[in-house]
């Protein structure tokens, strides 16, 4: 029986994981129109963010949501596909668990926010 759900669930997610992503680019919000040098000084500091995701994941399709609304180029890194950057989550963060943004601060101090949610308000707070 056991064996019957695992073969379900990765058949359903194969099904559904190419939807997701369709709707996600179809639904992409426009993002927030800055005058230039605000939006070079928030590039620049979005270069010390990366957010780890699975692609198909419904929290981090949430967060790129949000992420795109705000305009910010934020790094995104594969830790389902990519070996390094899974182990990289395990190593800094200390669980692999999607989606995480990683921020770094002025004296190269990681700091990992799990949790869509905190996440997203951490992103409105810095960046709205």
């Amino acid at each position: 029986m056991k064996f019957i759900f695992k073969y379900f669930f990765k058949a359903l997610r194969l099904v559904l994981g190419p939807l997701l992503l369709l709707g996600e680019r179809i639904n992409m919000p426009k993002g927030v129109a800055r005058p230039s040098d605000v939006q070079e000084k928030i590039d620049q500091q979005c270069k010390m963010i990366v957010l780890y995701q699975f692609k198909t994941c419904p929290f981090c399709l949430k967060v790129r949501r949000t992420i795109n609304s705000l305009s910010l180029k934020i790094e995104r890194r594969d830790a389902q596909h990519d070996s390094q950057n899974r182990a990289d989550l395990l190593q800094g963060g200390g669980q692999i668990k999607v989606p995480c943004l990683r921020v770094t601060d002025g004296q190269g101090k990681s700091h990992w926010i799990y949790e869509s949610a905190v996440i997203i308000q951490y992103l409105q707070q810095h960046f709205a």
